[in-house]
């Protein structure tokens, strides 16, 4: 942490370089909304390589591009794919993004990513929002030196996702007549999928969805004071008795499916919001 704030500064500095644009909401636009990137009214779009101290996205599907712009009446700065901790990347890394659009002005954050389901009552294709998250990944970009200029030592998580974006985005789902699931998303490292006993211990401690991305940056946010959203993609079914193997291609096609809808709540969502 005694190198972050340098390393946001230059960040946000070298941005500044390139636009004056003043954003409200960051946007982290993971697996299932990599299309919403191009919905955005761009004034500037800088590709993740260019950033100083930013480091390229590995995964399949990630443009890895900041585009800068206007969304649902909303100004943004929008993260095309994110990195992870699977990549071999640190937590430090994975997060300096969300320091920097705190840093240029967002005071919000909304994330989105694909996962597992283990809930029964949830299948491939629904679309999910956060209201608690469960931290298996065996790290936390918190570790370390406090920076008090970044955050308290000791964070509050009794409102990781904000409860009234969590009952907006419910709102807007019902306007729009599409289904939402509330979930507990639990985070581990991967980059393997679980095994049918891992599920199994995973839907025990309470966990609905799982995935290998989003608390860090929840984390990372929440120190910071910024309000977040979490939404999920359910792109597979992970119940332990019943397991077929993992198809990454057709995970992907379940979550494109899923994007008109995870797009049309998004934007809804910007439109009704008070931030």
């Amino acid at each position: 942490m005694n190198d972050m704030h340098q390393q946001i500064e230059e960040a946000a500095g070298f941005i500044r370089t390139k636009t004056d644009f003043e954003p409200e909401i960051g946007l982290i636009l993971g697996t299932g909304l990599g299309e919403l990137g191009h919905r955005i009214e761009t004034v500037c779009s800088i590709p993740f390589g260019d950033v100083p101290h930013f480091v390229e996205s590995t995964a399949t599907s990630h443009d890895g591009n900041l585009v800068f712009g206007t969304l649902g009446g909303r100004k943004v700065i929008a993260m095309q794919g994110r990195v992870h901790y699977y990549e071999g990347y640190s937590m430090m890394q994975i997060t300096l993004p969300v320091r920097v659009m705190k840093a240029l002005g967002c005071g919000a954050l909304l994330m989105s990513n694909a996962v597992g389901g283990m809930n029964p009552l949830h299948g491939p294709g629904d679309i999910s929002v956060m209201t608690d998250h469960i931290n298996l990944m065996g790290d936390n970009p918190l570790i370390g030196w406090n920076d008090d200029r970044l955050g308290p030592r000791f964070p509050d998580m009794s409102e990781p996702y904000d409860r009234e974006f969590l009952a907006t985005m419910e709102a807007v789902a019902l306007d729009l007549k599409i289904p939402l699931k509330k979930v507990v998303y639990a985070a581990v490292a991967g980059p393997n999928l679980e095994t049918g006993a891992e599920y199994r211990f995973l839907r025990t401690i309470g966990a609905d969805t799982v995935g290998m991305s989003s608390v860090p940056e929840c984390l990372a946010a929440v120190h910071g004071g910024m309000r977040v959203i979490g939404m999920s993609v359910i792109t597979d079914a992970c119940f332990p008795d019943a397991l077929h193997p993992a198809n990454v291609e057709e995970i992907i096609k379940v979550a494109n499916a899923a994007q008109p809808n995870l797009e049309a709540l998004v934007t809804g969502f910007l439109k009704k919001v008070t931030l």
